[in-house]
């Protein structure tokens, strides 16, 4: 099984340059967090977008949906900013043969702290196991695009 990785921004790949939360979104994290841990197994990665979530247009959306639709490959992770991520999956719905697994992280994949790795490894296990369909893995957790939202509180994302 080969996994498709569509990279698309978001707080996972944010790299910041002063104390006052000034930040680009940098080059994909992703491909070298699954080197640096070495993963057995086989993956293709694709940036499609460089942009935090909170600026993804309708046209974006379409775009991913687009790509994602059409790519070859069945089991498929695209890591996306948290504040959009639940209205793209929800885009995407409708996906019978592909199991496609959104997911991102609440700090930069740079920070010691950040949850980026975790969240990877869980959508890694998730896009392995889970039947066709569209999920976002966050915070340890499997959920359905509809039933889900994030507690901006407590900076995780819940059953809604």
């Amino acid at each position: 099984m080969k996994i498709k990785l569509f990279t698309t921004g978001g707080t996972i790949d944010k790299v910041y340059f002063d104390k006052r939360s000034e930040y680009q979104v940098g080059e994909p994290k992703i491909g070298g967090i699954l080197r640096e841990v070495n993963v057995n197994f086989e993956y293709e990665c694709e940036s499609l977008l460089q942009k935090d979530s909170i600026d993804m247009t309708e046209k974006d959306r379409e775009l991913i949906s687009e790509k994602i639709t059409l790519d070859k490959h069945q089991h498929i992770i695209v890591t996306h900013g948290t504040d959009t991520m639940i209205q793209t999956a929800q885009k995407l719905q409708t996906m019978p043969n592909k199991v496609v697994v959104f997911t991102g992280s609440l700090e930069p994949a740079i920070f010691k702290s950040s949850d980026a790795i975790f969240n990877i490894g869980c959508a890694v296990g998730a896009v392995q196991s889970l039947p066709p369909g569209v999920y976002i893995t966050m915070n340890g957790r499997i959920f359905d695009p509809h039933k889900v939202r994030k507690n901006l509180e407590l900076n995780l994302f819940e059953d809604a």
